[in-house]
């Protein structure tokens, strides 16, 4: 799947059958709810001026989430997301997927080729210098032309904007809206520690969508900078990163109505799928298809439709999933296992897509 770079945050508070929950680009989180969000429990997540959250949270290789999580730049990702790396550093003599792979100390660490990690700087709308007068154009090549044009402009002056940095000028909601994505990319990472594939991917991809799934899914790695603390290429001098933001690991687990939070970068999402989407989506799987049992006074489906929509486009990816299983009377799905004994699971799908950092 293509990677998409975007930052999103998911906001839910837990109440007694009610959850105030959403999506946001970050920048616009001052303009939304950011004071109803600090209310609950939300602390300091995006600026341009200062250190905050989101310098915790970073790209991992090609599109994976990973976060710091100590002032010296160790960083937990996925093992499906550090799978490649690991493979990539084993040997026939030293096979770390197969035996998993603990530094005791940072010599020990080893460096993972073409590994990158990208911390995002700043990002900002810049729709109105890419769209231009193509904003109230129908959709056709004259337009894409302009789109095109204005693109290209816009990048070429933002890179020289911040020349010691990655710019990049990515569209989204459809090509509706451009932002402006200035990061660093760190190049010297190397792995810390992961456990053995056994554990790592354990029930694999059968077991991926099952609650409570039984896996340790983590690898650990490490961001190294030059003698500034800046980007640099692999170097024995180089230095673990200094960094001014990290989450803390709390071992205290959470109560009923704590505030949660996820902010990374998914893959893609559908959130915003239009109707003509969601008629094509109930069309080629009409038995995921959510009913529609009521209107709106004003005729329309309002908040019900749009929850709907969501329902349809995160059910649709799964259903290769669900026809390997048959539905008994209780409602879970049952398996054959090849000694032609069955068990039980019960499928749930995510409303708010997969629950992990890719």
């Amino acid at each position: 799947m293509k990677k998409i770079l975007t930052v999103v945050v998911l906001s839910m508070i837990a109440t007694a059958g009610w959850a105030d929950e959403g999506m946001w680009m970050l920048p616009y989180l001052n303009k939304l709810n950011i004071k109803d969000m600090k209310a609950k429990g939300l602390k300091d997540i995006y600026s341009v001026k200062h250190s905050s959250l989101k310098d915790a949270i970073v790209v991992f290789g090609g599109g994976c989430t990973g976060e710091i999580v100590s002032p010296e730049g160790l960083l937990l990702t996925n093992h499906h997301c550090g799978f490649p790396n690991i493979q990539s550093v084993s040997t026939v003599e030293h096979d770390y997927l197969q035996n998993g792979f603990w530094a005791m100390s940072r010599e020990e660490e080893i460096p993972a080729p073409g590994l990158a990690v990208t911390f995002i700087k700043r990002m900002e709308d810049v729709t109105a210098q890419v769209l231009g007068e193509a904003a109230r154009m129908d959709v056709g090549e004259e337009r894409d032309g302009i789109v095109k044009a204005n693109h290209a402009k816009v990048l070429e002056e933002l890179t020289a904007l911040y020349p010691d940095n990655k710019v990049e000028v990515r569209p989204f909601m459809g090509g509706n809206q451009y932002f402006l994505i200035v990061s660093d990319v760190f190049r010297d990472v190397r792995l810390v520690g992961t456990p053995p594939n056994s554990m790592g991917k354990f029930g694999g991809d059968t077991d991926n969508w099952m609650w409570p799934r039984h896996t340790d899914d983590f690898s650990m790695f490490r961001v190294y900078a030059g003698p500034d603390n800046k980007p640099a290429e692999y170097s024995p001098e180089n230095k673990p990163y200094k960094a001014p933001v990290h989450l803390k690991i709390s071992l205290k687990g959470v109560k009923e109505n704590d505030f949660a939070m996820v902010m990374g970068f998914p893959g893609s999402t559908n959130r915003y799928i239009a109707d003509g989407a969601f008629d094509q989506c109930g069309e080629h799987e009409p038995d995921l298809r959510p009913r529609r049992k009521t209107k709106d006074p004003d005729g329309g489906y309002g908040g019900r439709r749009r929850r709907e929509v969501e329902i349809c486009v995160e059910i649709c990816p799964v259903v290769q999933l669900l026809e390997k299983f048959d539905r008994d009377e209780q409602g879970p799905y049952r398996q054959q296992d090849t000694g032609g004994k069955s068990r039980s699971r019960r499928v749930v799908p995510s409303l708010g897509g997969e629950t992990e950092h890719s």
